[in-house]
């Protein structure tokens, strides 16, 4: 018969704990004993090392001694009446026939010898062959799951501990167990005292009064400990931690045990660091495609923030793009339809790039956007508003470059005023080329900010250029930036073609003059006056 466990007890093996032997779990007299009865099917377990086994194992070669004994005289005698040699030479034929016999029936023997072992159950045979077919299987576990379910099978019928807990690393510093583990159990902190010193043993600890170790081993009094075997990476980091209770057989963990455990524990650590670093890989995957469409989302929003049509001008046709590095960038222009013949163009360049700098962009472009009703009127005011929101609401290394020009359909000026960008180069039919230089500083860098508006005169003919740094400062192989000069000579080349062609006939000198990856955003205006 069986007796019930107190209150509390743990027993995921489906079998009693301990023997009727009082144990305690971790070698802590505080610690509450348990006690039970080992039933009558377990007694199987016990019999190996008993008086029956041993009388049967010796039984068995004394057995086979008198048979290879009888049969040798009887094979000698016979060959010396059939053949009628002397004794000695019969004796030497039967010397040679006994050790044929022996290499013969050998394979036989080990067979018999097993299955007298096998029949007892206790034998170091079984635990020595489940066990090395669990390292062997642990190899090809792709799962946690199904890594804990082996290996409390296959741990259960080679040793049957009286109560088994399996810890599995789930992340960060926290060893987590299966269901059959008490909940307040089934988290274990790797910073906990003793683990450390567990690691550094890297094998299998049978648990003994400890003062390092204590604490981890009182943490886990409700599980009986009797063994823990620490399952390590290929780094040495931990992995997991197997602790197993007294066995069935009230017999303490053999050096065999702890070595076979120790290698299982091995096994399970390496496959455990795979299925992590497994694991891993699969959220960065998932991580990395769920940027992907999130980024080709912002892709697209930024993308309809760009001018979708150029408003209508009589005296100026004109076309502009941005090419950029990343998904999203930092570049943003813009065509203002004011009404009335008046058209603003924009074109700013955010100091950042990629998300950082499209957030900056937007937020630049949102301030414009409020303030637009002011260009007419007053366009140094609108700078002036936008600069205040822009260095209110980013940080203070956060600026942007900007130029911002409003032509006047009817009397062909542009007004403009250039915010620390790059100078818009203006060339003129008759006579020599124009920079457009900066009126003001950056916008967003300084709260105390003061903006000049210019003023230029547009002839029939004559050809506008906006652009940003991307366009100047593309390199070639040998760190050579394109450069304002040689823009001014693509521009001067083709100046005949329509602003568009134009447009893409300098894209395509710049991405010429520097192949492969691009380094940042392009962005161009082109615009020639009827």
């Amino acid at each position: 018969m069986r007796e019930s466990y107190a209150d509390g007890d743990f027993n995921p093996t489906g079998s009693p704990p301990t023997s009727d032997h009082s144990r305690s779990s971790v070698g802590d007299p505080t610690l509450d004993h348990v006690k039970v009865i080992v039933a009558e099917d377990e007694i199987p377990i016990l019999l190996r090392r008993s008086a029956r086994y041993v009388l049967v194992k010796r039984g068995f070669v004394v057995l086979l001694l008198l048979l290879a004994v009888s049969v040798n005289a009887l094979f000698t005698i016979s060959f010396s009446k059939v053949f009628k040699v002397a004794p000695t030479v019969a004796m030497s034929v039967g010397v040679g026939f006994g050790i044929t016999l022996a290499w013969v029936s050998a394979p036989g023997v080990r067979q018999v010898t097993g299955r007298i072992d096998r029949a007892f159950f206790r034998g170091a045979y079984d635990a020595r062959m489940i066990l090395q077919d669990l390292a062997q299987k642990v190899r090809s576990i792709s799962s946690k799951e199904e890594l804990a379910s082996l290996l409390e099978q296959h741990l259960t019928m080679a040793l049957h501990p009286g109560s088994l807990a399996i810890y599995l690393k789930s992340g960060g510093d926290t060893l987590e167990a299966g269901d059959k583990v008490p909940p307040p159990l089934r988290k274990l902190s790797t910073e906990l005292a003793g683990i450390a010193e567990l690691t550094i043993r890297g094998e299998p600890w049978e648990i003994k009064p400890a003062a390092s170790l204590l604490p981890l081993v009182t943490a886990l009094a409700r599980l009986h400990p009797e063994c823990l075997v620490p399952a390590l990476g290929r780094s040495g980091e931990l992995m997991g931690l197997l602790v197993l209770g007294p066995r069935l057989s009230e017999e303490p963990y053999s050096n065999e045990d702890k070595l076979l455990l120790g290698s299982v524990a091995s096994q399970a650590g390496m496959t455990l660091e795979s299925i992590s670093l497994a694991e891993r890989m699969a959220e960065r995957m998932d991580a990395d495609r769920r940027a992907a469409q999130e980024m080709e989302i912002a892709r697209e929003v930024q993308r309809k923030l760009l001018p979708q049509e150029c408003p209508r001008l009589e005296t100026f046709e004109y076309s502009g793009t941005c090419i950029q590095a990343r998904a999203v960038g930092g570049d943003y222009y813009d065509f203002v339809d004011f009404g009335s013949g008046h058209v603003g163009f924009v074109l700013a360049d955010i100091a950042g790039k990629g998300i950082s700098g499209a957030l900056l962009m937007a937020n630049l472009q949102a301030s414009l956007g409020g303030q637009y009703a002011l260009a007419q009127q007053d366009l140094a005011r609108l700078l002036s508003a936008v600069n205040h929101l822009f260095y209110k609401n980013t940080e203070s290394n956060h600026y942007a470059t900007m130029f911002f020009g409003l032509y006047d359909d009817a009397t062909r000026k542009l007004r403009y005023a250039n915010c620390g960008h790059n100078p818009p180069l203006l060339l003129h039919r008759v006579g020599a080329a124009e920079r457009l230089q900066a009126t003001a500083t950056v916008l967003g860098a300084f709260e105390d900010w003061e903006c000049s508006i210019a003023e230029v005169q547009l002839a029939p003919g004559d050809i506008l250029a906006i652009y940003t740094d991307g366009i100047t400062e593309a390199s070639n192989a040998a760190a050579e930036e394109f450069g304002e000069e040689r823009l001014f000579e693509l521009l001067q080349a083709n100046r005949n073609l329509a602003p568009a062609q134009l447009l893409e006939k300098v894209l395509a000198g710049v991405q010429q003059f520097s192949p492969g990856d691009q380094g940042d955003d392009l962005t161009l205006i082109v615009g020639r006056a009827h």
